[in-house]
């Protein structure tokens, strides 16, 4: 090959090493204007002020405005639909429940996105390990009590959740399987009211988090019968695992989790940007006080791990789905 035959490859390796450079440079300017974070959570909740504390970290972190837009109902398809109508470079941002990832997809004929095509997982937030919680003057002081009076009664106990296909409600089809008995779902449309009707007692039983359940266990409204998770709660230290309590054998969990959600177009550069400056924010202080303050844990994990960690909840579900036969329009 002559020199003048080399030219047109030395040309293109120079583009392209030029193409290359420009992906760190656009990830070390952005954000260049407001950034906004949509979540399908109300005002006040925990995930909210989760999201409202990250974006002020983040505003700082950036120096460009991090607003938090909160579109609930509608299973978080509201929330959805605003983000896929949004910017496509990473402005708009989106926080998302665990179902939204690995149980809707299974549970629902028809879904408005697509968990492939329309979301790239960019951070773990936090993930919330809920109780089995009970009347406070119930009879039942373990799981074990809770499971042996249900075989006893088929169909007649109760508990309830605020939908189908909620981690509450996958959950509890889950232990029916595990142990054999039957229970009756009831459906609240608001959690207040939800862990209001177990501490009257109108319920028997029903699956929370130390944010929705904990004011009325506070209050001495309830009683935490055990933390369905691998161990014990840090803030809830006298509260014994399921496995503890007579539950299912270890490895049967109930919980919750969020993650901030990227487009899936978004570079990769900017996504490691987003990803590096939560994973530092979510390391203070602060959010170590309010981790324990609503009963999350950190979810500490590289983008493989979270990307096995999604599959392997996703597969859950699924099986749980299949086998309980829950489907939605």
């Amino acid at each position: 090959m002559n020199r003048f035959s080399r030219r047109p490859f030395v040309a293109a390796a120079l583009l392209l090493g030029a193409s290359l450079a420009v992906v760190p440079a656009l990830a070390q300017e952005w954000p260049t204007k407001t950034v906004r974070l949509i979540n399908p959570y109300p005002v006040g909740g925990g995930p909210d002020g989760i999201a409202r504390l990250l974006a002020d970290k983040l505003a700082k972190k950036w120096g460009k405005p991090v607003l938090v837009e909160n579109r609930p109902g509608g299973n978080g398809f509201i929330a959805i639909d605003a983000f896929k109508r949004g910017a496509t470079d990473g402005h708009d941002l989106l926080q998302l429940d665990s179902v939204h990832l690995t149980a809707y997809p299974y549970m629902f004929k028809k879904l408005p996105y697509d968990v492939n095509k329309d979301f790239e997982p960019i951070a773990p937030l936090f993930q919330s390990f809920l109780f089995f919680v009970v009347p406070t003057n119930s009879k039942y002081k373990t799981v074990a009590d809770l499971i042996a009076d249900a075989k006893t009664k088929p169909g007649k106990i109760n508990y309830g959740s605020w939908s189908i296909g909620n981690p509450v409600h996958l959950g509890v089809e889950e232990l029916q399987e595990l142990a054999g008995i039957k229970v009756e779902h009831v459906l609240y449309k608001e959690t207040s009211q939800l862990y209001s009707a177990v501490g009257t007692g109108e319920l028997d039983f029903s699956v929370g988090s130390a944010g929705t359940a904990g004011p009325m266990y506070r209050a001495g409204k309830l009683r935490f019968l055990a933390v369905a998770g691998p161990k014990r709660m840090e803030a809830y230290p006298d509260v014994p695992t399921v496995a503890e309590s007579g539950g299912p054998a270890k490895g049967y969990e109930v919980s919750g989790w969020n993650t901030i959600v990227g487009p899936k177009s978004l570079s990769p550069a900017i996504q490691d940007k987003i990803r590096k400056d939560i994973a530092e924010a979510l390391s203070g202080p602060e959010f170590k006080e309010k981790f324990l303050t609503f009963g999350y844990v950190p979810l500490n994990l590289d983008r493989p791990q979270f990307k096995k960690f999604i599959d392997t909840e996703a597969s859950r579900y699924s099986a749980v789905i299949k086998r309980a036969k829950i489907e939605l329009e």
